[in-house]
């Protein structure tokens, strides 16, 4: 039988697309640990997150028993001016690196915020007018979620703060720009504005801040100002079951053309992107029915899964979030300012956590001069100019068809391209002239910090 050719781009069609979103907790025999209280350590339920969250949200959030949750037409409505995403077959990457390997890239920046954080910034923003909120806070690294969630918030009229990590608000002044052309206020994170802005200064005087710090300011903003609600990007259970889609419509489109992905990578901050991709591969993984390798690629210079514990921390540097079992470095570990703003958290979704604890999912850390090769190799053969975050994905996805060169195995890979990186060009200008660092915290940094992990 000859082989059926492979389209270079794989689109869905409109009838193909998820009317509901995965929820992979549900399908795990061995629960994410549930999230504590931060002064009382009590497990917390959807009543008391609602303090924070938006309510329908805050149910999503402990919801580990339905394995699948309607997509609101509102929200569907919205997806279709953008999705389906296209799932794309690299082949002319797998020529130049004279791979067996076949290579598919699931390509997420196809929207005004460059990234897959549209996915459930919309769905938030719409639980959030459903629930007749005045406005919501939150927090954004590289920018991306900041952006997203500006457009969505603009869509629905709502109002949208955002407290952008200071690095990343330097560094990156236009995605700044584009959040504030969609009506979003936002602060250099940390500030004076907030009360744990200022103590986060006082402690760590000059600090480019972090992810964690940027959590803090948004919530006790969202806390003091009435009709306002904390939403985050990442992290939380309820952004890994908006982000489903993408592994969704991905497996759709390989089932479609008969195509059995052997190892799926995806970059990893928080894990929204990661876990969104791998959900409908790793419940066939979990009921047996199929095999994956699962990879988890995170930066050197912030290695949650690689190098960090598995234990009870706080959410954020502030410790006014709640308690989660993750891996995680500590919440006053500060990432050296990398220019992967997304990914400069110091702990990782539970739910990732735990499978990774359970060994069913690897984990990678790479240098940051090694990402940007991979993303200016992967621009000059693909046509596309990835974000910082997903070239650690393309780093670790040339790596193992680079393997498959060596063995002639022909493996198939599958990774997700999260964003673009049109915004990102002080570090690509930095890694062009040959300045571009690495930095990778020494034990003894990450023992300083880890040892001052709640004992819970």
């Amino acid at each position: 039988m000859k082989e059926q050719k492979i389209p270079y781009k794989i689109y869905l069609e409109e009838s193909e697309l998820p009317k509901k979103w995965l929820n992979l907790r549900a399908f795990m025999d061995k629960k994410p640990a549930p999230l504590l209280d931060p002064v009382t350590h009590k497990v917390m339920s959807a009543k008391d997150l609602s303090a924070v969250f938006c309510d329908e949200l805050a149910k999503q959030e402990v919801d580990d028993t339905s394995k699948y949750i309607d997509i609101p037409q509102e929200v569907r409505d919205f997806y279709k001016m953008y999705r389906p995403a296209p799932l794309i077959r690299a082949y002319c990457l797998e020529k130049a690196l004279g791979t067996p390997a076949k290579i598919y890239y699931k390509f997420e920046g196809n929207n005004t915020s460059g990234s897959h954080k549209l996915n459930s910034a919309i769905a938030q923003a719409y639980y959030a007018k459903q629930q007749g909120l005045k406005g919501v806070t939150t927090e954004t690294g590289a920018g991306q979620w900041g952006t997203a969630l500006s457009m969505a918030c603009s869509y629905f009229g709502l109002d949208c703060k955002v407290f952008m990590v200071k690095c990343s608000y330097e560094q990156k002044p236009f995605r700044r720009e584009v959040m504030r052309t969609y009506g979003a206020n936002v602060t250099p994170s940390p500030s004076t504005t907030t009360e744990v802005g200022r103590k986060i200064l006082e402690e760590f005087p000059g600090t480019t801040g972090s992810l964690g710090c940027a959590i803090s300011e948004a919530v006790e903003t969202a806390t003091k100002l009435d009709g306002y609600r904390y939403v985050l990007g990442s992290v939380l259970n309820q952004v890994l079951l908006h982000q489903s889609v993408i592994g969704l419509e991905t497996k759709t489109a390989l089932d479609k053309y008969g195509i059995k992905a052997d190892t799926i990578i995806g970059c990893a901050g928080g894990g929204s992107n990661l876990g969104g991709l791998i959900a409908p591969f790793m419940v066939e993984k979990l009921e047996g029915k199929a095999d994956y390798q699962f990879i988890a690629v995170e930066p050197a210079s912030c290695p949650t899964l690689t190098r960090g514990v598995y234990a009870y921390d706080y959410c954020d540097t502030g410790k006014v979030c709640p308690l989660a079992k993750m891996y995680t470095l500590g919440s006053g570990y500060i990432p050296s300012s990398s220019h992967s703003g997304g990914l400069r958290y110091h702990g990782m979704t539970t739910t990732l956590s735990e499978l990774y604890h359970q060994g069913l999912m690897e984990a990678r850390s790479v240098e940051q001069t090694s990402v940007f090769a991979a993303a200016q190799q992967f621009a000059k053969i693909e046509g596309i100019l990835p974000a910082p975050e997903s070239s650690h994905a393309i780093r670790v996805a040339i790596d193992e068809a680079l393997k498959c060169k060596e063995t002639g195995e022909e493996k198939t890979i599958v990774f997700g391209l999260t964003g673009t990186g049109y915004f990102d060009m002080v570090a690509y200008q930095k890694f062009n002239d040959g300045v571009m660092g690495d930095y990778i915290p020494t034990d003894e940094e990450i023992a300083v910090a880890t040892a001052k992990i709640p004992k819970i």
